[in-house]
């Protein structure tokens, strides 16, 4: 071969005129196109196109070593076939660096032709070597350009002394843009099938999640299909969790065994599970045995694989977790499988948004049943206890606790279980008291009025509480405040045994029950403080009939009873003749006058008669100028009311009026009557010591009673050293209490 390569230079054979050796070389070189071409349109693989190529090429050019080089990412470059009796030393596959001086870098640094006239004494590089070991002297490259893009180099070199002709690279050119026509068409083929293939998978995946299938199968099959369409070795789904690891929820490929589903991992370190965390976009690392860190990056590496790729997984704005793929070959994954991730990671946060809206509904109705179990008890009337029990039983049936609780705070900074539910409810016994001491969740409720929460109770918690929760196991636990009539009455608490806190909506939830268990217990108190009202009014009732009676029987009765005795004496002496009868009905007389004076007077005693004849103002103008302390009198009405109305203010102002004397040491008393908004409103205010309290006398119990029995109300404010100040407001229209069986 080398004795042909070795003609005229023009490249004419056995003394043909030159132009008819250009006429053949050019028949010679268009039949080789043609061939190549004929392969390039029949849609050959890109392999043989590439053998056919190099083999016209070695054989058009008389060299003794042609071959096809891939560039590579990394500045890495491999030969696709080899042809030649100089290619002994080189292999298909066989990848090189581009580094030092010769024809691949040259042409990979310039991105044009290139040549090396003196191999043997001008180049270097970890591929100069085997060419010269081959013998060769001189060498051209052309770069092979796809799409605008540089893919590779068609290298041809001669082992003869004289350099290659100097239109080797001119005529290369129309080779590589025929080798650049079979790789741009094999690409578009392939870029087709891949995409029906990955449109297919996508499909199949986006049925299941239509369907409405679970999340777990999802999960399977988005982990099987992507490790079945891109080039790798591992596919799984994994999830973030809120202590700051991974969880694998899927897994596909060959180290299933050193990543199961359920294995948790610490995030941490440089890895791509922690790169997707930290930025909440696609990561890569692409050489994990040298810059891979942290627990996961040790385990990846200790699978064998190279390089990883991962995508996030976006549930309704929220990071949920990623999908993850890697490979055990050297060079890295293709620069498009973030992108052909994404399409996935899609789907898996619908089928999660969907899942979770799902059971969003199925926890709300759960929820709503729930409250309407407990509200129906506590409109029912039930005891507290009751509510309380079944509080306590809803709430361990909805949330993911083990332990229930239900405690009510003492005057003493104590608290006491009422109520209990879980298998470590033992240690929490119903009526046990526990001071408020150390760090607890009922401390911190009870401190701050809010809910609140502890998610390490084992590393935070401290006190008799805090101990023996620590004892039932509990490793995270919430608290929800217990709020009557605007005031701190207890608290419910729910811990778990797991190690995962407790979800963050959890407090919200107890709120409801909170609502509803605050409600049973002011209702408890309304109906306990009613049924004390209607006792007090009872027993006060009796009592006043009891001193009519005696009023009667030791007074009235008995002079009406001497009355008749004198009528029987007068007519046993007139009927004998003794004495005058008209002395005797004088007497008689004068004694029922006497009787009827003292009827009149007890009456007054029972309801005034200036309240009945004249009204409320004059009744209180009475009352104050009776009154032994000065009275400042503002009555804004003169106007007639209800008769029940005018009693109870009139008996209200009259106890203020003598509890100011008897008690308040009080200088000057202010009093007043007006109407505002169909209600009467009376006002008495003193300027004495203050201090009154309703529980230490019946006076005060007594009004309450009879103003709350029109449906009215009354407040006392009396501060020590400030004074008393008694305001009432009395419906109009008023509906009197009725009592209930």
């Amino acid at each position: 071969m080398n004795a042909l390569a070795a003609g005229a230079p023009d490249g004419g054979a056995g003394g043909d005129p030159p132009d008819r050796a250009r006429l053949a070389r050019l028949a010679q070189e268009q039949a080789a196109l043609r061939r190549v071409a004929t392969l390039v349109a029949r849609a050959t693989p890109p392999e043989e196109v590439f053998a056919a190529v190099i083999e016209e090429v070695g054989r058009l050019f008389r060299v003794d070593l042609a071959t096809l080089v891939r560039y590579e990412p990394g500045r890495m470059a491999a030969p696709v076939t080899i042809w030649g009796p100089a290619s002994e030393n080189l292999y298909v596959g066989f990848r090189y660096a581009l580094e030092g001086h010769n024809v691949s870098t040259l042409v990979f640094d310039t991105g044009r032709p290139a040549r090396i006239d003196r191999y043997a004494d001008s180049s270097s590089g970890s591929f100069a070597a085997f060419p010269r070991e081959g013998g060769i002297r001189s060498a051209v490259g052309t770069p092979v350009i796809v799409e605008g893009s540089l893919w590779g180099v068609i290298f041809v070199g001669s082992t003869l002394e004289q350099p290659l002709p100097p239109d080797t690279e001119t005529r290369l050119a129309s080779f590589t843009e025929l080798v650049a026509t079979a790789i741009a068409n094999t690409e578009s083929r392939a870029a087709l099938a891949r995409l029906a293939q990955e449109q297919a998978a996508l499909r199949r995946v986006a049925t299941l999640v239509a369907r409405g299938a679970a999340p777990e199968e999802v999960f399977t099959a988005v982990a099987e299909e992507v490790g079945q369409l891109l080039p790798v070795d591992q596919a799984a789904l994994c999830r973030y969790e809120p202590d700051g690891a991974l969880t694998f929820v899927s897994q596909w490929g060959s180290v299933t065994d050193r990543f199961p589903v359920g294995s948790r991992w610490m995030l941490g370190g440089h890895n791509v599970g922690t790169l997707v965390f930290q930025t909440g976009r696609p990561a890569r690392v692409d050489g994990y045995a040298e810059s891979s860190s942290g627990a996961l990056g040790a385990g990846i590496r200790e699978a064998g694989l190279r390089s990883a790729v991962g995508t996030p997984v976006i549930v309704d704005g929220r990071l949920w977790g990623l999908i993850p793929v890697a490979s055990h070959r050297e060079q890295p994954l293709p620069a498009d499988t973030e992108a052909r991730l994404v399409s996935f990671t899609e789907l898996v946060a619908t089928a999660i948004a969907n899942t979770e809206s799902r059971s969003s509904l199925a926890r709300l109705a759960e929820e709503q049943a729930a409250l309407r179990r407990v509200a129906t008890l506590v409109a029912r009337g039930e005891p507290p206890e009751a509510v309380f029990t079944a509080v306590l039983e809803e709430v361990g049936r909805l949330l993911p606790v083990d332990l229930a609780n239900m405690c009510r705070y003492e005057p003493d900074r104590t608290e006491t279980f009422v109520a209990t539910w879980g298998t470590a409810g033992e240690r929490f016994p119903v009526g046990s008291q526990w001071p408020l001491e150390g760090y607890s969740l009922v401390g911190l409720v009870f401190e701050t009025g809010r809910p609140a929460r502890l998610d390490r109770h084992d590393d935070s918690s401290s006190g008799p509480l805090g101990a023996a929760a620590l004892e039932a196991g509990i490793r995270s636990a919430v608290g929800a405040p217990i709020i009557v009539e605007g005031n701190l009455w207890g608290a419910i608490l729910a811990g778990s045994t797991l190690e995962q806190p407790l979800p963050a909506d959890t407090e919200a939830r107890l709120v409801s029950f909170t609502e509803l268990v605050a409600t049973a217990i002011a209702n408890a108190d309304s109906r306990a403080e009613l049924m004390a009202s209607r006792a007090r009014i009872v027993a006060a009732a009796d009592e006043a009939r009891r001193r009519i009676e005696r009023d009667l029987h030791d007074g009235t009765q008995q002079r009406l009873v001497s009355l008749a005795l004198a009528a029987r004496t007068a007519e046993a002496d007139v009927a004998a003749g003794r004495g005058d009868p008209r002395s005797y009905l004088a007497r008689i007389a004068a004694g029922l006058a006497d009787a009827a004076a003292e009827l009149q007077e007890f009456s007054r005693g029972i309801h005034p008669a200036i309240l009945s004849e004249r009204g409320l103002g004059p009744a209180l103008r009475t009352l104050a100028r009776r009154s032994a302390v000065p009275v400042d009198l503002d009555l804004r009405t003169n106007a007639r009311f209800p008769e029940p109305v005018e009693v109870a203010a009139y008996y209200v102002a009259s106890e203020a009026l003598a509890n100011a004397m008897k008690h308040a040491q009080a200088s000057r008393i202010e009093m007043s009557l007006a109407t505002s908004d169909g209600s009467l409103l009376l006002s008495v205010r003193d300027d004495g010591i203050g201090g009154a309290d309703p529980a230490r006398g019946s006076g005060l119990a007594g009004l309450t009673d009879r103003v709350e029995a029109l449906g009215g109300s009354i407040r006392l404010d009396s501060a020590a050293g400030a004074g008393t100040h008694l305001t009432v407001d009395l419906p109009l229209q008023y509906e009197p209490a009725q009592a209930t069986g």
